[in-house]
């Protein structure tokens, strides 16, 4: 069974000392020696580069960019379709982000089912 990583997992491990800092050191770790069947979407590398790009930290940006491409195995591309789908998930659910229904509707297409996040409003339910 695969799980969506979403981008705040390898943040986490980049980041200062947090409580989710250990676990998702821990994650990535069984990511990277294949103890764990992980893949994420191309979306989650722009929303590392968004973010570290905001806090004026590119080049931290850019090495957890990397790390990711160089750890998760797979990385699915957004398709249009995709992003047609997640507008029809953002009228629906108001409440939803854009990144999270772009997840959402790459994870449906997939067929992946969990996905590994510390955001509150992470990636749930569409239907």
């Amino acid at each position: 069974m695969s799980v969506f990583v979403d981008s705040n997992i390898p943040m986490y491990v980049a980041g200062r000392d947090h409580p989710f800092k250990a676990p998702c050191i821990e994650f990535m770790r069984a990511v990277a020696r294949r103890k764990i069947d992980a893949v994420t979407d191309v979306e989650v590398l722009q929303e590392i580069l968004y973010r570290y790009h905001a806090v004026r930290q590119p080049d931290i940006g850019f090495a957890v960019f990397e790390t990711v491409v160089a750890t998760i195995p797979l990385l699915h591309p957004v398709l249009l379709d995709d992003l047609l789908a997640s507008k029809a998930v953002l009228a629906r659910h108001l409440g939803v982000q854009p990144g999270d229904a772009i997840h959402a509707t790459v994870m449906q297409r997939t067929g992946i089912r969990t996905v590994v996040s510390y955001d509150r409003h992470s990636t749930k339910s569409t239907r």
